[in-house]
């Protein structure tokens, strides 16, 4: 009985909380078909934290978010997202930025865009996704906590460079159930 009671307390007890859940999570981009989902890699570590998601401006010079914030330890290296051509490798403004035209992504090309970046490549070089393009740098984010603002951009219009990633590299596949230990299994 003891142990029954012991089952059901902890199958019923709330889940303690070692991720961020679906609320805590920005919802998925709206699928686009100007974007293709050429995205290979994450541009800092393996599934970084959102800090900030992208909020379009309701006008060309309007308020918003032009793009999204990782979370991002300075000198963490930055990687292209996908395979591309530097367009910029240089300071805006005081701050590192790294501009990369994505390969077969129509023409114009899209750009994606990394800030703070100290850059590792120069205009013209070709980039493999998952190539490190620079490092974190320290100063020059307009994030409370670190992190690497990045954007994508078509022609002069900004768009959610999170849908540039595939289901697979948001981890927003489908649910899979786990098998529940010492439950015995139906008899058919």
């Amino acid at each position: 009985m003891l142990l029954l009671l012991l089952t059901a307390t902890a199958l019923l007890a709330p889940v303690p909380r070692l991720t961020l859940s679906a609320t805590d999570m920005p919802a998925a981009p709206a699928p686009d078909p100007a974007v293709p989902t050429v995205g290979r890699a994450w541009p800092v570590g393996v599934r970084p934290p959102v800090l900030r998601g992208w909020e379009p401006p309701a006008t060309t010079y309007g308020r918003g978010h032009r793009g999204v914030d990782l979370a991002a330890a300075a000198g963490a290296p930055v990687r292209a997202v996908a395979a591309g051509r530097v367009s910029f490798a240089g300071r805006v403004a005081g701050k590192g930025v790294v501009s990369l035209e994505l390969t077969g992504t129509g023409d114009p090309p899209l750009r994606t865009t990394y800030e703070p970046v100290r850059a590792a490549v120069k205009k013209g070089d070709a980039v493999a996704a998952g190539e490190v393009v620079g490092t974190v740098e320290v100063g020059g984010s307009h994030c409370t906590a670190m992190c690497v603002h990045w954007g994508l951009l078509s022609g002069r219009t900004y768009l959610d460079p999170l849908s540039l990633m595939p289901p697979w590299l948001l981890h927003r596949g489908p649910s899979r159930l786990l098998p529940v230990l010492g439950v015995p299994l139906p008899s058919e």
